[in-house]
């Protein structure tokens, strides 16, 4: 009698165990849709049996294991950096390429054309107020397609420093989120697969915007590193990160009127913009320290769109004002009656110090007409030797094909260096696109192959289902036929009346 019911002890405790086994197999079906579920594996032990000793034998459940592979995540974070980085390229530069024409219909490509043509015109008739005042008017497109372009870049700089602001935000609360994830955990929900499956969304979406490494305790909480040195989460504890605007002091800048240079601190005030290089996060600060310096400037260089319209309009107002709008007129014989040669006035102005120098950083910003200036003012005549009537209209006119090397920028006429810079905003763009998908099909891959070694396949968890159940049936009928038994042995054992 005791040998039957320590068989049933046994028979009861398999059918708990596949009860349990069927609860993990529902899960992983239940959740094979869930962003961020791993699949769980019920493991089973075997009770030792010596007759003997009274071992019974049976089989008991063990730990529910995780599929999760921490090397397939990171390969995901990996490629989902790379994504955020190469997306945030795209939509940066192309915002950027809006603001530069290369077709020569518009902005400061067709501004330009239009005012060598009106140059050659009033080479033709340089007497002729009409065609003075054409140049007015094209000089008036030039400046607007400038302070245009400026206002354009302007904007794009400061929509970058909103953006950096937002993605740092971003990354703090993604990291209020999984601190939220461990005091949840270390309070004892560690085998919660649930909230496990939460805390790695929210690591893939972390990754987006900044490089991330992340090891799992013995406790159960994550760890969070920013590009692998930065910590953003221990524990308990979160490290925020914070963004500001500043000039750099070492070396000394060079332009101190320049814009700022954005920098990323650490929780502790440590200046680790260097290390963020890649995300979302790293993304903008290259547009807006590397990229948009080299137009608009920074403290250390004026910015190539300022060196554009600081030369072109030095060189206009150089030609006009080393000629004269009028001969000088010879005293009469008494020694009366004479006068000089009137010389030519400045076209353009810009922004300067308070030395008078040129502030670097600003003059395509602040590039304007000349307030005293008239058409009649306008000088045709190049003194020479020899004299030219209309030496000055032919001198900027040229400017259109360069002769020598002081009508040029680098070698290049002012609008194939306008035309420089717009190509290479279009060469960038173009090489953001590639990495843009080939970090798609890079992030599909490793994705794919996450779920290949920890996702859920309906297949084999229905083979589970299946077997489980049908374990579960045959320790029910056991426990059917014991109770059977049992209760045949105790009418045995009953004294009949």
């Amino acid at each position: 009698m005791s040998s039957i019911l320590a068989a049933l002890h046994v028979a009861a405790g398999t059918l708990k165990t596949y009860n349990q086994a069927l609860v993990v197999t529902q899960n992983n079906v239940a959740n094979s849709s869930t962003p961020g579920f791993a699949k769980q594996t019920q493991t089973f032990y075997a009770m030792p049996f010596q007759d003997g000793n009274g071992a019974l034998g049976g089989v008991r459940a063990g730990e529910v294991v995780s599929a999760r592979d921490l090397y397939a995540e990171q390969a995901v974070w990996q490629q989902g950096t790379a994504l955020g980085q190469a997306t945030q390229d795209v939509s940066s530069l192309t915002s950027l390429q809006t603001n530069f024409d290369i077709s020569g219909n518009a902005g400061i490509s067709a501004a330009l054309n239009g005012l060598y043509q009106s140059f050659s015109a009033w080479g033709q008739t340089p007497n002729d107020n009409n065609t003075r005042q054409g140049v007015l008017n094209q000089a008036a497109n030039v400046v607007e397609a400038f302070q245009q372009t400026a206002t354009g870049l302007a904007k794009l700089t400061q929509s970058t420093e909103q953006q950096l602001q937002q993605s740092v935000s971003q990354i703090n609360h993604l990291v209020g989120q999984l601190q939220g994830y461990n005091t949840q955990i270390l309070n004892g929900d560690r085998n919660d697969s649930g909230l496990d499956a939460q805390v790695f969304t929210t690591l893939e979406q972390l990754s987006q915007y900044v490089h991330i490494s992340s090891t799992k305790q013995a406790d159960g909480s994550v760890t969070v590193m920013a590009a692998g040195q930065t910590p953003l989460l221990i524990g308990a504890t979160q490290f925020q990160l914070s963004c500001q605007l500043e000039q750099p002091a070492d070396p000394a800048p060079a332009y101190p009127n320049g814009p700022p240079t954005a920098h990323i601190l650490s929780s502790e005030g440590t200046d680790i913009t260097s290390t963020i290089t890649s995300g979302q996060l790293g993304s903008l600060l290259s547009v807006r320290n590397t990229v948009l310096p080299a137009y608009i400037g920074d403290a250390y260089q004026p910015g190539n769109l300022n060196v554009l319209a600081q030369q072109f309009a030095d060189r206009v107002n150089g030609l006009l004002t080393s000629g004269n709008i009028s001969d000088a007129v010879a005293a009469g014989p008494d020694g009366t009656g004479g006068s000089p040669a009137i010389p030519g006035v400045a076209l353009f102005t810009y922004d300067t110090n308070e030395d008078g120098t040129a502030n670097a950083t600003n003059v395509a910003q602040s590039l304007a007409i000349n307030p005293s200036i008239a058409a009649a003012q306008l000088a045709a005549i190049d003194p020479g030797p020899p004299e030219v009537s209309n030496g000055i209209p032919l001198a900027l006119a040229n400017l259109a094909t360069p002769k020598n090397a002081a009508d040029e920028i680098d070698g290049a006429s002012y609008t194939q260096y306008y035309g420089n810079l717009a190509s290479q905003v279009g060469s960038l763009l173009s090489a953001a696109t590639n990495q843009q998908q080939v970090s798609q099909s890079a992030l599909a891959q490793a994705q794919n192959l996450r779920q290949q070694q920890s996702g859920v396949s309906l297949d084999e968890e229905a083979v589970n289902l299946v077997a489980f159940q049908r374990a579960y049936e045959a320790n029910s009928k056991l426990v059917s036929v014991l109770d059977q038994i049992t209760l045949d042995t105790i009418s045995m054992m009953t004294p009949s009346g």
